[in-house]
């Protein structure tokens, strides 16, 4: 089965005006944390989003979100077809893992793993 788009994210300097610009523009409702902006869609079953400011650069960024069962073995098909990784993986609270990778085109990906199963 191919790999989905499972999250979106839209950087910037202040995630809340980010998110003001959102809402007007698509009707987009948002709950912050901290520095991010969860968009809350309402579209079930469809991909998560969030606005965020990292404090660092990249300020201005979308990137996109491709699960992938295993990182690890992502990461080396990406090195294989003349990508790059650029950042991780790393381990998120939840148990996830992600990394981010630069296609040949220079483009940024995020890879994320699924959730582990609960219990």
């Amino acid at each position: 089965m191919p790999s989905p788009i499972v999250h979106v994210e839209i950087g910037s300097k202040d995630s809340a005006a980010t998110a003001q610009f959102y809402a007007a523009v698509f009707g987009w409702k948002t709950a912050a944390a901290g520095p991010v902006h969860q968009v809350i869609s309402g579209h079930e079953g469809g991909a998560t989003a969030m606005l965020n400011a990292l404090g660092h650069p990249p300020d201005n960024y979308v990137l996109i979100y491709i699960e992938v069962d295993d990182i690890d073995a992502a990461l080396e098909r990406v090195a294989t077809a003349g990508g790059s990784k650029f950042v991780g993986p790393i381990a998120l609270p939840d148990g996830r893992r992600f990394a981010w990778v630069t296609d040949t085109a220079s483009n940024m990906i995020g890879l994320v793993t699924p959730a582990p199963p609960a219990g």
